[in-house]
């Protein structure tokens, strides 16, 4: 509101609320802050889970940090942007959510104390953004290189990201299939090895234990044959992709026909009959023994088809059409008059199995098969889906290493490397700027103080002992939560993509500085903007978002 002549004037709703001002930034803050915390203790081989129940009864139990992220519904503008840090991550690398909003949350935590020092956000931001430009060259130059050839290596990788999760107990097996299936995949290109993730298909399927995870050097599609009578079992098949619909078309407009003599009724059933019967022809005649259709099947179609040995599947999701495609060489066609043997993919079988009382089909056998499915197997739903999202970030980190070609350790041995270095290259920078880098150097010291907290473990003997180590040159010592000891982890295979690394450290300092400048949060119609009682007001969260933070049903308390 402004005024003139004394008279207000209105420039707002009366609904929207306004805050500015350091009120502003310690709102903004507190409310990532609180995001950071809720994740925080699922960091770590010894992390806990999250278990989080939606309105109308669905459980989710993880500790997956996008996936938490994603369920709680975060209502804050400020806590929005803390999970599009985590969807960033999970985007670009596949792996090291977590460490990506805790390292964010730290930054944060960290301004705010030179916030009270009277340090301007600007400031904050400049050596903000100098110590990310500095800790990316320090995470260059301790790298390691990672060949395509080291399957042991990239081995580590996927055992590093499955550990903490429910694939725990069986990772050593299930980092085999892990690596076999993003080898199977890679291309080699002029700036490294490219992986396409769409062509690794995970499918679970509840029963068995773990240990019955199994890699299929083709494509499982969660469906059966149309007809009893078809073939379950084809050898050498060539296959039909079709995006149209085996059935007798409608007309395009409205009609109605009368038919008075009961053999015309009886002529026009033949004529539909007869249609289908050469829909069948010409997928006969191309060749085609096994068809795959997006679209249904009339079941009359099924019946001629069965009695031709063609194994149909229908109403097949477009996603694996497209797998099946480049699995197998075929191309889709959208026209059945336009089906040539030309447009026929190869395999060496198809067969339907039964996995747990459902049906699959299985197509294998495929030369330099582009596409590969990763059948997941478990206990109970919520073990299986766990399962799939360890493989997921497993299946990330191995793409992220065969594309950069490059390793670090974990445990928070890269962390407390490049803290060391940002410390003394705070040194050297002249001004208020120093400052802010030593708190970014700082703020990376969250990771190992974190994972030591996780295992029970005292953080500040931890940390001065990596620290030490550090100072006295190794690179790589960590925290190895197993024994509450440093050592050096690389050496113990707990490592890391560097993308994980430098991505993280972006994601979170991009995001801390965009923050940071915020100092005017005009909420409108609809969003409460604040409470008078201050940052602990019932509801407001830890740390006092305004309106609180959102979230699913049952999960109020968990922050």
């Amino acid at each position: 509101m402004s005024q003139l002549g004394g008279q207000p004037i209105f420039i707002m709703s009366e609904d929207a609320s306004r805050q500015t001002g350091k009120d502003a930034q310690e709102n903004n803050i507190s409310a990532c802050k609180a995001v950071a915390n809720a994740v925080r203790t699922t960091l770590g081989p010894k992390g806990m889970d999250k278990m989080m129940v939606d309105s109308i009864g669905d459980l989710v139990v993880t500790n997956d940090g996008v996936t938490i992220l994603d369920e709680m519904e975060l209502e804050h503008p400020a806590a929005k942007m803390m999970v599009e840090i985590a969807q960033t991550q999970d985007e670009e690398v596949g792996d090291g959510t977590t460490t990506a909003v805790v390292i964010a949350g730290e930054l944060l935590r960290k301004a705010e104390d030179l916030l009270d020092q009277d340090i301007h956000p600007t400031v904050i931001s400049s050596g903000y953004r100098l110590a990310k430009e500095r800790a990316i060259d320090v995470l260059d130059d301790v790298a390691q290189d990672v060949s395509f050839d080291d399957k042991e290596s990239l081995r580590s990788v996927a055992k590093t990201a499955m550990t903490g999760k429910s694939a725990e107990s069986s990772k050593e097996y299930l980092s085999d299939i892990a690596v076999d299936a993003v080898t199977s995949v890679a291309q080699e290109g002029d700036d490294g090895y490219e992986i396409d993730r769409d062509l690794i298909k995970i499918v679970k399927s509840q029963g068995g234990s773990v240990d019955n995870t199994e890699l299929v050097e083709g494509v499982v599609i969660d469906k059966e044959k149309v007809h009893p009578d078809m073939p379950s079992d084809v050898e050498e098949p060539k296959i039909a992709l079709l995006n149209t619909a085996i059935e007798v078309q409608e007309t395009e407009t409205s009609a109605e026909i009368q038919i008075n003599d009961p053999s015309k009724l009886q002529d026009f059933v033949d004529q539909e009959e007869e249609s289908l019967r050469e829909m069948v022809s010409t997928i006969k005649e191309a060749g085609a023994d096994v068809v795959f259709c997006q679209k249904g099947i009339d079941d009359i179609a099924q019946h001629f088809m069965a009695k031709e040995g063609i194994t149909a599947v229908r109403r097949v999701k477009k996603s694996d059409m497209e797998k099946l495609a480049k699995a197998t060489g075929g191309s889709v066609v959208n026209s059945l008059n336009d089906l040539e043997a030309a447009d026929l993919g190869n395999a060496g079988r198809i067969r339907q199995h039964d996995v747990s009382g459902d049906s699959m089909m299985f197509i294998e056998g495929i030369e330099d098969a582009q596409s590969v499915t990763i059948l997941v197997r478990g206990g109970t739903e919520h073990v299986v889906d766990e399962i799939e999202r360890a493989y997921e970030d497993a299946l990330g980190g191995i793409a992220a290493a065969l594309r950069h070609g490059s390793v670090v350790g974990g445990g928070g041995a890269t962390e407390v490397e490049v803290a060391k270095e940002l410390k003394d290259y705070a040194d050297s920078v002249g001004g208020r700027e120093q400052l802010a880098i030593t708190a970014f150097a700082e703020a990376l010291e969250v990771i190992p103080r974190t994972l030591a907290e996780n295992a029970g473990l005292d953080p500040i003997d931890i940390l001065v002992d990596l620290r030490n180590q550090h100072e006295s040159g190794n690179v790589w010592a960590g925290i190895d939560v197993m024994t509450g000891q440093s050592e050096d982890l690389f050496n113990k295979s707990v490592v890391e993509p560097t993308q994980t690394k430098t991505q993280a450290v972006q994601s979170a300092s991009e995001s801390a500085e965009l923050i940071l400048r915020i100092d005017d949060v005009i909420s409108a119609s609809g969003f409460d903007g604040g409470s008078d009682e201050g940052p602990e007001a019932p509801g407001a969260g830890a740390g006092g978002p305004p309106g609180g933070m959102g979230g699913m049903g049952g999960m109020g308390g968990m922050m």
